[in-house]
């Protein structure tokens, strides 16, 4: 890959050598057209099978922000290679239909009738299959950038959805020469309306939008406003253009709401996530229409969304379910924002921090993504795409390249929402400041892509089903790994890294659950890990992020010399050839695990023992094999201790009356589960009354590695045959 990114570096390096230049156009337009449709053709009759789509992204350059009357119409004569055009637009009308890869790629044509490529990036997925881009659309390109491609030969590249205009036949801008004669721009609003309504029914939605919006400018009656714009905001909703909605529902000349306004303003607030709002539309419509059976289906949602966005109480079990049997896995759900504030950092930004005390297991935050992409493991080559960025170096492969156009998409249909995204750290890229042109909402496309570079996070379908099919595979395969999806959750993106956290946060589909992992204090800032902490790997490289993890294990780990984490590392190999053998050789592993605890320069309780801890659970659970109760518990307990815990009431032999409890929490593990479970076996035959007590702290350090709890009793049971106590019927 470095070659292809020197490869590529060579190539922009001869394009800027053009730049200013007109472009050579070394072929008649009769031949751009034929040899595009011809390999158009050849691609359907003889597709690649599982192809690996890759493209480049060009320099960081600003969208247009400039009014389309400021603007001065150009040619395709008068373009020069590699430069943006300023202070210029350009009207287009497709001649081809579009090639689909990780762009729209198409022939465009100008008024003199000259030809060149459009390639399109970060539309909607939709834009060829709802009539929007076909042979015929034209379109205005504002202040257009024409590039140097492949081959030496040129396009227009439009990066910035808010740079292109899709036109009606009948607006003002289209030459006369390509309008339809059939064409009536000055049809009444009635004439205007019904055409709208004809596009509707054959799901045109946008279309009917367009024939809607000029109806309103024919006139009409105050009636008919009332009708034309509730249908307008029906086509609006169909194409998750909710604020648009909105502001065609508000304040509709009627003297009282009716049906459908009061439904479809309900709808529209739903869907921004503003259930109170929702809510209160509907109590409206039902005062109004009391036997509206489909209004009171969609009010008993909103209240429960509200509930969740309230209260925070979730039906994690019923997500668990959807989350299985959904692809891709995506919930209707509420964001629960808990006792946690953005306030600054003293070293590193902006962080999250508790708004009161918290205990370990509590939910600091439900949080749904404002942007998703699955990947569905039993299917590699679903996702092939790679981009790379030029600028920057760096490589996007997989679903995260689906991941911008999806965030792009969702701001231009949404400009609301923009403020929660575009308000994370974005590095030191430098945004335009207008936010509006033209009544329509100008979205930056390297800003997202910044945004979601320092922001994004992979994930499993859900933690739970990824730490069943970990315990599976093997004990020793952790949650974070192997993760394909994708996506952006704003406000947990403001939590700080540190390898020794204090918050977890584990993903239900969509919706990404965080828990405090240990007791907090009011005014503590959360900490989650952005990439696991282990012997490997220590200390963690978070450059990527733009700083190096300072926690307490990095911390210790810098200042421990090479000679004892190599010891370590010696060591923790010679325990796995102990134990491994047919007889385990106990007395060897516990000699080793003595050896080991004398590498480390501060105790267990300030700084978590990773090598330590593995090793001692591993023996834990040789003995529990070979029932050895009170060696299990020996071991167990070590395991817990070797991760900064404090626990009491749990030694051996039993005091009667002694309560087993949790006196300080330590850096939480996945396998913790897996380590009280024993304790509780183990406890079976030597003190019963803390069976119950170690079931519910495995039970809780479930709730924390994979944000419930609901569904522990069908995934651990004390008497599975497995040591870690997963059921064998549980998925």
């Amino acid at each position: 890959m470095r070659n292809l990114i020197e490869q590529q570096m060579r190539t922009l390096q001869a394009a800027q050598s053009r730049k200013g230049q007109h472009p050579d156009i070394m072929q008649s337009r009769e031949m751009t057209i034929m040899q595009f449709m011809f390999q158009q053709k050849i691609s359907t009759i003889n597709p690649i099978q599982n192809p690996v789509r890759t493209s480049f992204l060009p320099p960081a350059y600003p969208p247009s922000v400039a009014p389309l009357d400021m603007l001065q119409t150009c040619m395709f004569k008068d373009l020069m290679l590699e430069t943006h055009h300023r202070g210029s637009y350009i009207v287009l009308r497709a001649v081809t239909p579009p090639s689909l890869m990780l762009g729209a790629m198409l022939i465009v044509e100008d008024e003199e009738g000259d030809v060149v490529q459009l390639t399109l990036y970060n539309q909607d997925v939709h834009l060829t299959g709802d009539g929007r881009l076909a042979q015929g659309t034209v379109m205005v390109v504002k202040e257009p950038y024409l590039k140097v491609v492949a081959a030496g030969n040129h396009a227009i590249r439009v990066d910035h959805v808010s740079d292109i205009i899709f036109v009606p036949e009948y607006d003002p801008i289209v030459p006369l020469s390509w309008r339809p004669k059939v064409m009536n721009a000055d049809g009444s609003a009635n004439d205007w309306k019904v055409a709208g309504n004809d596009k509707f029914s054959q799901g045109k939605y946008h279309q009917a939008i367009d024939c809607y919006s000029q109806a309103l400018k024919c006139s009409p009656s105050t009636a008919e406003i009332v009708i034309i714009r509730q249908n307008r905001a029906l086509c609006f909703l169909k194409t998750h253009q909710f604020d648009a909605a909105l502001r065609d529902l508000d304040g509709l000349p009627e003297p009282q709401p009716s049906k459908k306004t009061l439904f479809r303003k309900a709808q529209a607030l739903y869907h921004l996530q503003r259930f109170q709002e929702s809510c209160e539309a509907h109590q409206a419509l039902a005062l109004a229409c009391p036997n509206y059976d489909a209004a009171k289906a969609e009010f008993k949602r909103a209240r429960e969304r509200l509930k969740e966005q309230k209260h925070g109480r979730y039906q994690f079990k019923q997500m668990q379910a959807e989350a299985r049997k959904r692809s891709p896995p995506v919930l209707d759900r509420a964001t629960y924002i808990g006792p946690v504030a953005v306030k600054h950092t003293k070293s590193r930004g902006r962080g999250l921090f508790t708004t009161r005390p918290v205990q370990a297991g509590d939910l600091l935050i439900c949080e749904k993504a404002f942007a998703y992409v699955f990947s569905d493991i039993a299917n590699p080559d679903q996702h092939r795409s790679i981009l790379i960025n030029i600028e920057t170096s760096e490589m996007t492969k997989g679903v995260d390249v689906d991941l911008t156009p999806l965030a792009v998409q969702k701001l231009q249909q949404n400009p609301s929402m923009a403020p929660a995204v575009t308000a994370l750290h974005h590095g030191s890229y430098n945004p335009v400041t207008v936010s509006e042109v033209d009544g329509m909402p100008v979205v930056d496309t390297f800003l997202v892509d910044r945004i979601l570079s320092n922001n994004s996070f992979s994930c499993p379908r859900s933690s739970r089903e990824h730490y069943i099919h970990a315990l599976r595979r093997s004990p020793k395969v952790e949650l974070d790994k192997d993760s394909p999806s994708g996506g952006l959750w704003p406000m947990a993106s403001y939590i700080n890294h540190a390898c020794h956290s204090n918050a977890r946060n584990a993903f239900i589909g969509d919706m990404m659950v965080i828990r405090a992992t240990e007791d907090i204090p009011a005014n503590t800032e959360i900490t989650i890990w952005y990439r696991a902490a282990d012997y490997d790997s220590m200390p963690s490289n978070m450059r990527h992020w733009g700083f190096d993890c300072t926690c307490v294990l990095c911390q210790d780990y810098r200042e421990t010399e090479k000679s004892a984490t190599s010891a370590r590392k010696s060591e923790v190999a010679d325990m796995h050839k102990a134990l491994s053998r047919q007889v385990p050789h106990f007395a060897k592993a516990e000699s080793i695990i003595s050896a080991t605890e004398k590498t480390y320069r501060r105790p267990a309780l300030e700084v978590p023992r990773l090598e330590l801890w593995e090793m001692c659970l591993a023996l834990a659970s040789n003995h529990a094999a070979h029932n050895n109760p009170r060696k299990s518990v020996k071991f167990a307990l070590k395991t817990l201790e070797s991760l900064s815990y404090v626990v009491t009431g749990a030694e051996l032999p039993y005091v009667p009356g002694t309560q087993l409890h949790v006196e300080k929490w330590g850096m939480l593990q996945g396998r913790a589960i897996r380590c009280w479970m024993i304790l509780a076996r183990a406890y079976i035959k030597i003190a019963p009354r803390l069976v119950s007590q170690a079931v519910a702290y495995a039970r809780l350090s479930y709730k924390m590695w994979l944000g419930e709890d609901e569904t522990f009793d069908q995934t651990i049971d004390l008497w599975s045959d497995r040591l870690d106590g997963l059921i064998d019927s549980a998925r």
